[in-house]
């Protein structure tokens, strides 16, 4: 059940020194290792839905309208081409394939060199540049051998399968990396500046520190610099304290939301704010203390674990992977207007990406093949959903 409550610092400082086992993808412990113009399409970002003042009813409603296309391996990150067409990456393959969303035929754009998959690390988040009309730009963001970094690569449909995807231009490199906590999305905002989520690899200090990269949500130019308005000068860094976050959306106001996973107790769906200090690793949770934003809601981890979000109907649709469901959060402004909501429980195992198909429609990405699900004939599939 979806809870809110207090979890002091002291609590949180005790919990790291009793486990330093920190929950992941499945909450387990982790292996050893190491006035704006419109949205652009990208994994994350999302269309007016409603009046801005309209809150959405209590109680919503999911259907599954159809499988759109099955049998992927480890898919992460998920981008709508503005002519139509979905691209997807895989994250242990570090391809990318383009499925036609009416037939499900898949094609490969090619593989992303340099990218170094291990654990939760490998290809992840893709975006469409906001300029795509004219640029033709898709960016990613991979795990390679020394750290996470963010590409942009030229597309070109016209070359033959596999040969379609140009040389990487790297435009920020230096993201911690680890076996787990990697963060990895990536979307366009309303305001055409390209952000980015990261994780702080299981060392909390990072997210505390400013000159970090690791435990953030990052802001920047599509040529990768300091964002015009951050928070902080001379620096990508758009909000800090985080542990891993791996969702991204816009409201209908231009309000970004994030999911984040907590460590053994609380999952998190925060409202982002520039500068705002979200309290990783003092807080877990709802800490109500000075200096920290309180998240909007919070879920025990087993029933979470979330990683992408979407908006869509007024409400935040946010895919669960330890939690095996989707989520909805009704919103009133920043807070939620009613309790949660759970869809597809053990339906479809494992849920990795949502991103809005526009109006009341949801592209869902399982995570079935990610070395933590129990894949089934089929998996891992791409299903489009209707909301309510």
């Amino acid at each position: 059940m979806v809870q809110r409550r207090v979890v002091t610092a002291a609590l949180a400082a005790a919990v790291l020194l009793v486990t330093t086992g920190c929950s992941s993808e499945d909450g387990e412990k982790p292996d050893a290792a190491g006035s704006s113009p419109p949205s652009s399409s990208s994994a994350g970002s999302s269309p007016p839905d409603r009046a801005a003042d309209e809150a959405p009813p209590a109680k919503g409603s999911v259907k599954v309208v159809r499988t759109v296309a099955e049998d992927l391996d480890t898919p992460w990150g998920l981008a709508p081409l503005p002519e139509g067409g979905l691209l997807v990456s895989s994250r242990d393959e570090a391809t990318i394939s383009r499925i036609d969303e009416k037939t499900g035929k898949r094609t490969e754009l090619g593989e992303v060199p340099g990218v170094a998959p291990a654990g939760e690390g490998g290809l992840m988040g893709i975006a469409v540049s906001p300029e795509y009309a004219s640029d033709h730009m898709i960016y990613a963001y991979f795990t390679s051998e020394s750290d996470n970094r963010i590409v942009r690569m030229l597309y070109n449909p016209e070359k033959p399968a596999g040969e379609q995807l140009g040389a990487p231009d790297t435009i920020l490199r230096g993201i911690p990396k680890g076996t787990n906590h990697n963060g990895g999305r990536l979307a366009f905002g309303p305001d055409r500046m390209l952000y980015a989520s990261t994780g702080e690899r299981y060392e909390g200090p990072l997210a505390q520190d400013k000159k970090s990269l690791g435990g953030k949500i990052l802001r920047m130019t599509p040529e990768g610099q300091p964002a015009p308005g951050n928070p902080f000068d001379d620096s990508v860094v758009y909000s800090y304290g985080h542990r891993n976050v791996q969702g991204l959306a816009w409201d209908s106001e231009q309000r970004l939301f994030a999911s984040e996973f907590g460590q053994n107790t609380w999952d998190e769906l925060n409202h982002i704010r520039p500068g705002g200090n979200y309290g990783w690793p003092e807080v877990e949770g709802e800490g109500g203390e000075s200096g920290y934003v309180d998240p909007v809601a919070v879920w025990s981890t087993e029933e979470a674990s979330p990683s992408g979000i979407a908006i869509a109907e007024g409400s935040v649709w946010m895919a669960g992977l330890r939690g095996q469901r989707l989520w909805r959060i009704p919103l009133d402004g920043t807070e939620t207007a009613a309790e949660p909501q759970a869809f597809l429980e053990g339906d479809y195992g494992r849920l990795r990406t949502v991103v809005s198909a526009g109006g009341d429609k949801l592209w869902l990405v399982t995570s079935e093949t990610d070395g933590r699900g129990s894949p089934e004939e089929g998996d891992d599939k791409i299903l489009e959903l209707e909301v309510t």
